[in-house]
């Protein structure tokens, strides 16, 4: 089983995927996977309280997988060591918790999954650069020219993408807020290019389905395969 939910901010939002509220995880194996679309903040300041909540989410039947929101404490979250996981790079945050690195292409579920994390913060004149606000929210030159080769090498064709923002099309109906960046705009030329079936993202706080092909997700956890 896959599901997809949104943003947990640990521990703000990781409520959402206790027993009661995700009840179908008690069906769920380590084989089975959550992928979380960004600001996971698990990795943040490695306190007694996020090693309880990661400990927590890694007792679960289920593996936990995300991807990188704005919200991260890089410079810890890349202290981890790279690891190759169903196809693409992560970094390991514990047994069944998995960072899913950005540009990669994932074979979960027998789907080819593209992961990009990131996006700019909103907020970033009431945070402290390197204590709450990392330059690293956005993907680096590397990172974009490793996200375009793997897609160029399966073909610009994959199942279902997942990101924290999304790009600019979809962006400027949310709210105006959100400004257009560098991210936002190489993920336009994404979904101009790409072959996919169904893309979700998290970022916006909310729950809501643009259309069929894209979904935007909050609290909702939504089975996909």
């Amino acid at each position: 089983m896959l599901y997809v939910t949104g943003d947990v901010h640990i521990p703000i939002d990781i409520q959402k995927l206790n027993c009661k509220m995700f009840a179908e995880q008690k069906d769920m194996t380590k084989d089975d996977y959550v992928i979380i679309c960004g600001d996971f903040g698990g990795v943040w300041r490695g306190s007694n309280e996020e090693k309880y909540w990661l400990e927590w989410l890694n007792d679960k039947n289920f593996t936990t997988l995300f991807v990188d929101g704005n919200h991260e404490n890089f410079h810890m979250l890349y202290e981890y060591p790279v690891e190759n996981f169903n196809g693409g790079k992560t970094h390991r945050i514990r047994q069944k918790i998995y960072h899913l690195m950005r540009g990669q292409i994932f074979e979960l579920c027998g789907k080819k999954i593209f992961t990009m994390g990131g996006a700019a913060s909103t907020d970033r004149a009431y945070r402290v650069k390197g204590l709450s606000w990392w330059e690293e929210e956005l993907p680096s030159a590397e990172e974009y020219e490793q996200a375009v080769d793997n897609l160029t090498r399966c073909g610009y064709s994959v199942d279902y993408v997942i990101t924290h923002c999304i790009f600019n099309t979809i962006q400027r109906t949310i709210s105006d807020i959100y400004k257009e960046n560098e991210l936002t705009d190489f993920l336009e030329k994404i979904h101009n290019e790409l072959l996919y079936k169904k893309w979700f993202f998290g970022h916006y706080h909310t729950d809501m389905e643009f259309d069929e092909r894209h979904m935007c997700l909050y609290n909702k956890i939504l089975r996909v395969e």
